[in-house]
Formats: structure tokens, C-alpha cells, sequence
């Protein structure tokens, strides 16, 4: 009796799970199947791809459905290369059939945003100078991301040369949220969060100068990683800023976050931004406890807030306080004019291009390169300098708190109509200056359904922190499940 007891009453086993889903599969029409699995996490395709459940060559064809069908509302892509795409997923599938298993992103379908460098596949900056330009070798993350395995849908859409966060300002057309066609979907990394919010592609990589990851995740309720200045390489993207420029990864979930991160982390001694530090496994955070992490609330964040935002982010950081070792409020270094550092650095690498044909760039672009070619040299010096110093400053506010948390945006996705009005205080660009590791999780919406974001920013390096207390929130609450209705 008690064997059969035993027998009753154990626990599922994970195969046990997977075979289940196989089998909920198999019996789903195919339009409702493709549907369902353009849905799905990273992690959850990737589960099912391991048992075999589904093929890589499905998941490919499902998100290319959902492109097919969405994409002329959306404009998230430019460049869309579905028969190179369902090769390699047809290569992918063989290979895991011969248990040639590369990790969780093997047979995952992406996107990348239109400034990283993709061999053979035209890489345009959302710009008329580059409509044409096709690399002739990958940037060092999309060849990190291949090697894992990931299949490349195409590139995405942007604000041109990742140059503000208008998403009107591109040579390709405005990119719309998918929670709301009229709205803005946050910039620079446009196209990355509206195809991932809607479900085009399992995830994505944006570039961060100022907050162009972290503001269109929160615009689009989804999650996007900014991580540590340093920790994956620049080599092979369009720059808009060397000293300011972040690459990280635009997701569905923290744990998609983490695998990504997993992936494209580490030195790359061809690209003198990187740092040679030894690479975690930042899924292996997701399991840390929390309760003894004590949290920063930088006040200056939270003034101006619009009303919906202050009442999602304030309920989110309740929740955060019953999960952590309690919050103190704390000022951090004035962190200057980042314009006086991204501008000259701008000019200096268009200026080849922008001095023979200004005529091709749009036009807030182009009055943004003047300006930056107008900044005085000994400005720019002391502005470069001042970023030296703060990087360095910034770490005594981490002597008493581990984290800090704020608001992503001041205010709620505004209307595309009007977008190049100011849209308040960028709660963004000084942790660019600082370098810090910060994440955009949503927390919440709007009365009129849109999305509102929460940042959770660490330490130097500490992107297991962050991502832990994230995911922390994100299994306690149900933000993260919501998808936006496109009809």
C-alpha cells in the first residue's frame, strides 16, 4: 500500500510535463497552434524544442506568420529574411534531432535592431545613407547569438542612427505600439520592443545611449536589460556615443533576459569597452533570495510623475518592500549634460558622411549632428572627464542599499502625433553615464490600457542583483502575462 501511495501522490517529473505538452500540441489546429506558439517565453519554447515537442522550423514559421500579418501596423521590421531563416531552422531541427543541443536560445527566432552589424543582411541604421549597406561580417553579438544557435528573422526598425526617442524620426516609417497603434512606442529601440510585445519575434537586442532599451520596454510592457558598460561588446553596431553606448537584450520575460544575457556577456579583445571579467550565470540568479536586499528610492525620480505611473509604481514598490530587507531614500550625483558627450561623438563618426550629403539625414537628426558639432572641445573634455570621475562616484551610494528602483518614464506612452514634444525628465540617460546595470519590468497599466514600467538599477556588475529582485517581483505579480490585442 504504501509503494502504491508513493506512486499517487509523487511529484510530476519535468519529461512527464513536456510529454504532456507535446501531446497538447499535437492536437491543436494549425493556425491555433501557430498562434499559440508565437506566444510562448523563451524558455518555455526552448523546453519544447528540447523534448522534441515542436521544431524549430514551427516556431520560425509561427513568428513569421505573425509578421506576415502584422508587421504593416506595427512597422517594427525593416528587413525580414524569411527564406534564409527557415534554413537555418531546418538546420537547427537536425541538429537537434542528432542531440547536437548548442543551449536554451538553439532554434529560438529573433530580431536584431537595425544598427548591429548582421553578415549578408543589409544592416540600414533606419537611415537613407545606409539604405543599401550590407555587412560583410557580423558584430560581435549577433556572432554570439548565432553560435548559440538563434535563428535570424530580420532586423528591425529604429529612430535614425538610435539618435533620440521619436519613433517618427526614421528613414522606414514610424514604428506603433502594439497596445495602442497611436501611440509611441518609445525610441531608439523601437521595432525591437514592438515586435517582441506583439509577439513577431521570442527576443531581440536594442542599444542603450540614454535610455533607448529601457524606455521602449517600459512603453511596450515588456522587459528590457540595459547591462553594466563593459559587459558585452560594441564591435559591429552603428555607434551613436562610445562612451555612452549599451547593448542588452528586449524580452518577454526576466528569465528570456537572463538567457540572453548569458549569450552575448563577456570580453571581446577587439572591442576596447569591454571589460575582462568573469561571466556568471545569470539564470542561476533568478534563484537567489531577496528578503535581505536593502533598497534606494533616488526621490528626485519620482517628481513630476504623472498620476497613473506614481499609483503603478508606488503598489509595485509595496510589493518590493514585502520581498527585500526594507527602503531608504537616497541622493545620487548629478550626473551633467550626457548631450555634451553623445553630440561631438556623434559628429565625429558621421561627419565623413554628414559634410558630403546632410541632405540624407532626417531632419531632427540632422540639426542633432550640428549641435554636436558646435560643442567646444574643451566642453566635450570636461564632460568626458566628468563621466571618469562619476563612474567611480557612483559607487559609495551602493554603501548602504544594494539596488535602487523608480519609475521608467515619467509619463505613459504618449500619441506618435506630437512625439518630438518634450516628454518630461529622462529617467534613463544618467545611468548610461553611470554605467550601471539597470532593467525595465512592467508593473502595471494605464486606465487607457497602456503599459508603465518600473527600472530596478545595481551596481557595477551586479546584474545578478538586478535580475534577482526583478524576477522576484515579476512572479508576484501578473504584468508580465498580459498581451496587447491586435485585431
Amino acid at each position: 500500500m504504501a509503494g502504491i501511495t508513493r506512486s499517487i501522490t509523487r511529484r510530476i517529473t519535468r519529461r512527464e510535463m513536456l510529454a504532456a505538452s507535446a501531446a497538447a500540441w499535437a492536437i491543436k489546429p494549425a493556425a491555433a497552434q501557430s498562434r499559440e506558439l508565437a506566444k510562448l517565453t523563451i524558455r518555455q519554447a526552448s523546453d519544447l524544442l528540447r523534448s522534441k515537442a515542436v521544431s524549430p522550423v514551427e516556431l520560425t514559421q509561427a513568428c513569421l506568420d505573425r509578421i506576415q500579418a502584422y508587421n504593416s501596423k506595427l512597422n517594427a521590421f525593416i528587413t525580414v529574411i524569411a527564406e534564409q531563416a527557415l534554413a537555418d531552422a531546418r538546420t537547427a531541427e537536425d541538429e537537434i534531432r542528432r542531440g547536437k543541443w548548442r543551449g536554451p536560445l538553439h532554434g529560438i527566432p529573433i530580431g536584431l535592431k537595425d544598427n548591429i552589424d548582421t553578415a549578408g543582411v543589409r544592416t540600414t541604421g533606419g537611415s537613407e545613407l545606409f539604405k543599401d549597406r550590407v555587412p560583410t561580417e557580423d558584430a560581435e553579438v549577433a556572432r554570439r547569438l548565432k553560435k548559440a544557435g538563434a535563428i535570424l528573422l530580420g532586423k528591425l526598425n529604429l529612430v535614425e542612427f538610435a539618435y533620440g526617442g521619436n519613433p517618427t524620426v526614421t528613414h522606414f516609417g514610424t514604428v506603433h505600439n502594439p497596445w495602442g497603434l497611436d501611440h509611441s512606442p518609445g525610441g531608439s529601440s523601437s521595432g525591437p520592443a514592438a515586435a517582441v510585445a506583439a509577439d513577431l519575434c521570442f527576443g531581440s537586442l536594442g542599444t542603450d545611449t540614454a535610455g533607448s532599451i529601457r524606455s521602449p520596454a517600459g512603453n511596450c510592457g515588456i522587459v528590457g536589460l540595459k547591462p553594466t558598460y563593459g559587459r558585452a561588446s560594441l564591435r559591429g553596431v552603428i555607434p551613436l556615443s562610445w562612451t555612452l553606448d549599451h547593448i542588452g537584450p528586449i524580452c518577454k520575460t526576466v528569465e528570456d533576459a537572463a538567457l540572453i544575457l548569458n549569450v552575448i556577456a563577456g570580453y571581446d579583445p577587439l572591442d576596447p569597452t569591454t571589460v575582462d571579467a568573469p561571466v556568471p550565470d545569470y539564470t542561476r540568479a533568478l534563484k537567489m533570495p531577496t528578503f535581505k536586499l536593502r533598497l534606494g528610492r533616488p526621490s528626485a525620480f519620482f517628481e513630476g510623475l504623472h498620476p497613473e505611473v506614481g499609483n503603478s509604481v508606488h503598489a509595485a514598490i509595496g510589493v518590493l518592500r514585502g520581498l527585500t530587507g526594507g527602503l531608504t531614500d537616497v541622493a545620487l550625483p548629478e550626473s551633467g549634460n550626457p548631450a555634451q558627450i553623445w553630440g561631438p561623438e556623434a559628429y565625429a563618426y558621421h561627419a565623413p558622411w554628414f559634410t558630403k550629403t546632410p541632405e540624407k539625414y532626417q531632419p531632427a537628426v540632422r540639426r542633432s549632428l550640428q549641435q554636436g558639432a558646435e560643442v567646444k572641445g574643451s566642453d566635450y573634455a570636461q564632460a568626458r572627464r566628468k563621466v571618469d570621475l562619476l563612474r567611480r562616484e557612483i559607487r559609495t551610494v551602493f554603501a548602504n542599499v544594494e539596488l535602487l528602483v523608480l519609475p521608467t518614464s515619467v509619463n505613459p506612452p504618449g500619441l506618435i502625433e506630437g512625439a518630438g514634444n518634450n516628454p518630461g525628465r529622462n529617467n534613463n540617460a544618467p545611468f548610461d553615464v553611470f554605467g550601471l546595470p539597470a532593467i525595465s519590468i512592467p508593473c502595471g497599466f494605464t486606465s487607457a490600457g497602456l503599459p508603465i514600467g518600473m527600472q530596478i538599477v545595481g551596481a557595477p556588475f551586479a546584474e545578478t542583483t538586478v535580475l534577482a529582485l526583478a524576477y522576484a517581483y515579476e512572479q508576484k505579480t501578473e504584468w508580465h502575462r498580459r498581451r496587447p490585442f491586435l485585431a
